[in-house]
């Protein structure tokens, strides 16, 4: 490995951009909170309000993907790794109460309406924080990608929105300067607090639906399936070897895949086994972080469980002779 891919392997990992994220939230936090006090708006003050959220997001995020990243045990076989959804869920959290927060100012400032003042520097200094957080955001997308951890995308995607959110208050500011309605300062803050909070939404929705066993992309499961089909077929001999009943999940940055393959009964259970493996392998090399559990079936026969499953549908489909009651 070259120096480079070194450097990238120890400072890009989803630990390290984490615990820049917490060193960059308390970065912003100071640049935005002498912001509002320079200039007293409203606008500035929900801004440094959110990157309250992005600091205690930061740090509950690297406490869920240090848990995440421990191997599995007697007590969690199945590893750690839905621990991510944990940090995203807490950080839609957080994002809720922002918001509540900021609406509670902006309707306060907009009942009680004060002067705002020096935004040159004000506004300097929000634009300054939020290069950072944009940049910061970017690197720790790209990141998120290659590593599929929820709770780095949840921590990048949420750094963008305080980044979007900045942007306009700065343009709201500008409007206050130019037109000289001091108003706008609130109803911009409200804006935000709208935009974060639809944030806040989104990340508890995903954070639900990862808890909940959802089951992998389309295009991951095409890739999937394209892969069984290649070792799919019909022969003259009727050796048939085919799947089906698969189902997918995803537990943080572990993906799982579980099916039936089925092949002639005339076959050794070695030669079974050696399939499997070669199917498996392909599985893996096609989608990374992929774990696949293969129950090997005959080809003319379904699993128990299914057999029963079939014949109780086929049960309760079955009419019901009507026989009128004797007078």
């Amino acid at each position: 490995m070259t120096k480079l891919g070194k450097l990238k392997t120890q400072w890009f990992t989803p630990q390290a951009l984490l615990r820049a994220s917490v060193l960059v939230a308390i970065i912003t936090i100071a640049m935005k909170t002498l912001a509002w006090w320079i200039t007293d708006s409203v606008g500035l003050l929900s801004d440094a309000m959110e990157s309250l959220v992005n600091l205690a997001s930061a740090i509950f995020g690297l406490m869920m993907v240090t848990v995440a990243s421990l191997p599995a045990d007697e007590e969690h076989p199945y590893g750690h790794h839905k621990a991510e959804y944990f940090s995203s869920g807490f950080e839609g959290i957080l994002i809720g109460v922002a918001a509540l927060g900021i609406v509670w100012a902006a309707i306060a400032r907009l009942l009680h309406p004060q002067e705002v003042t020096q935004l040159g520097w004000g506004l300097g200094l929000s634009v300054l924080s939020s290069a950072l957080n944009g940049l910061l955001s970017w690197i720790m997308t790209r990141a998120a990608k290659e590593h599929r951890s929820i709770a780095l995308m949840a921590d990048a995607k949420h750094l963008m929105a305080d980044v979007w959110t900045s942007a306009g208050v700065v343009v709201g500011l500008l409007l206050v300067a130019l037109t000289g309605w001091g108003w706008l300062d609130s109803v911009v803050a409200l804006g935000v607090a709208l935009v974060i909070l639809k944030e806040g939404l989104s990340l508890l929705w995903e954070s639900s639906q990862g808890l909940m066993d959802e089951a992998l992309e389309p295009e991951v499961q095409a890739e999937i399936q394209a892969v069984l089909d290649n070792f799919a077929h019909h022969s003259e001999r009727n050796e048939v070897i085919r799947f089906d009943h698969l189902a997918t999940r995803r537990a943080g940055a572990r993906r799982y895949a579980t099916l039936h393959m089925h092949m002639p009964a005339s076959w050794s259970l070695g030669r079974a086994a050696t399939l499997r493996g070669n199917v498996e392998r392909e599985l893996m090399n096609a989608v990374p972080g992929l774990r696949a559990t293969i129950e090997l079936l005959p080809s003319h026969l379904e699993s128990h469980f299914e057999e029963q499953h079939a014949q109780q549908t086929a049960h309760s489909s079955t009419p019901r002779a009507e026989h009128d009651a004797p007078t």
